[in-house]
């Protein structure tokens, strides 16, 4: 089902610390962007229209005036899923940028494939994303880079428990387990893990909906159009921005349904899966947007082949710059959690921008 009317923040900055609005009209010239340390001061107005998507830009002043028409229940829900404070994620505050750390137990994944594919190295590269400022680390035993095969049961279980059981004995960071499978999920939950991560958005294993609700953890729940082996080979979309949106939506609706409350899911977009060059920088550009699902957003772009296309860079591993200024841009707009490759060098630049926007040494905190 499509909507037919969404609603981005726009004019996005540093709220001030401290105070309580008297009005919804007067949130220091703004309105809060999720319950955390930035507010919005204008919207865009998207609606789908027959010949492509329309677009109106409106300040807030408007936002309270305008006549919605057969949109007015949607837009007030979408006002209120972008406004509204989220709830603590595995008992982490929302209310700062966040840092999810990879941890890729894998032969063949796309940028750091083979470097940690034993148990013990996988546990060491764990500890020492910890270190370097990791909120969640995120273990994950199967490559869903594009081109990938799938990987076997038994072999994902062999790579992975062992090493959500070794970081589970030795820190109290997060640990996610990044899987499509409902058995990996439910033996992973019993070796120690926080949150469950699945790049399908629990479509893949028929399963996965049940073993995720009864496990009671949190669920990232990704966008993706077809599957990894194919996915890149030719993606098609409406309005790619939109059809995200609709997708992400949907697939909070089966979850709720299905017993997993809006209070424990994550949205992810999906930079680079099922999508070219222009439909990843599209998405990049309207992060925000997907403050109306209500639910914290994360990113996933570092290292990822959009960069190596912006900057004629073919090397994974060199493109932690382009990285960085993604996860920034993705922070600037809201977002809750960056997953990256490289945390310390992440967590410098989101700590600078962080002062930066307070005017504090303190930052947004």
């Amino acid at each position: 089902m499509q909507r037919s009317i969404y609603i981005r923040p726009l004019g996005i900055y540093a709220a001030r610390q401290g105070a309580e609005p008297e009005s919804p009209q007067e949130v220091w010239g703004g309105l809060p962007l999720a319950g955390g340390p930035l507010a919005f001061s204008a919207l865009e107005v998207l609606e789908r229209a027959p010949g492509g998507t329309v677009r109106r830009t409106i300040g807030l002043g408007d936002l309270f005036e305008r006549d919605w028409g057969r949109n007015t229940l949607a837009a007030s829900d979408l006002i209120e899923a972008i406004r509204s404070p989220r709830p603590r994620l595995a008992g982490l505050s929302m209310d700062r940028a966040r840092i999810m750390g990879i941890v890729n137990v894998t032969p063949d994944s796309f940028s750091d494939g083979g470097q940690h594919d034993s148990a013990a190295a996988a546990i060491a590269h764990g500890l020492r994303l910890a270190e370097e400022g990791a909120d969640i680390l995120d273990v994950g035993g199967e490559s869903t880079r594009p081109g990938s095969d799938a990987v076997a049961l038994d072999d994902e279980l062999r790579r992975v428990l062992p090493v959500i059981e070794g970081l589970r004995a030795k820190t109290d960071k997060l640990i996610s387990i990044d899987t499509r499978k409902a058995e990996v999920m439910r033996q992973a939950a019993g070796a120690g893990a926080d949150i469950l991560n699945d790049v399908s958005a629990l479509t893949h294993d028929p399963a996965a909906l049940d073993v995720a609700a009864a496990s009671g953890l949190p669920v990232m729940l990704m966008h993706a159009q077809g599957d990894p082996k194919t996915m890149n080979d030719n993606p098609q979309y409406s309005d790619v921005v939109l059809d995200v949106f609709d997708f992400l939506e949907q697939r909070i609706r089966a979850c709720v349904t299905s017993g997993i409350p809006k209070s424990r899911l994550i949205a992810d977009p999906g930079i680079g899966f099922g999508k070219h060059l222009h439909h990843n920088v599209a998405v990049l550009n309207a992060m925000s947007l997907y403050h109306g699902l209500g639910v914290p957003v994360l990113l996933g772009a570092s290292r990822k082949k959009l960069i190596g296309q912006l900057c004629n860079v073919e090397e994974p591993r060199a493109r932690v710059s382009g990285s960085i200024a993604a996860a920034l841009h993705s922070i600037a707009q809201g977002v809750q959690i960056v997953r990256v490759h490289d945390v310390a060098e992440t967590r410098q630049a989101v700590a600078v921008w962080e002062a930066a926007q307070a005017g504090s040494e303190a930052g947004l905190g």
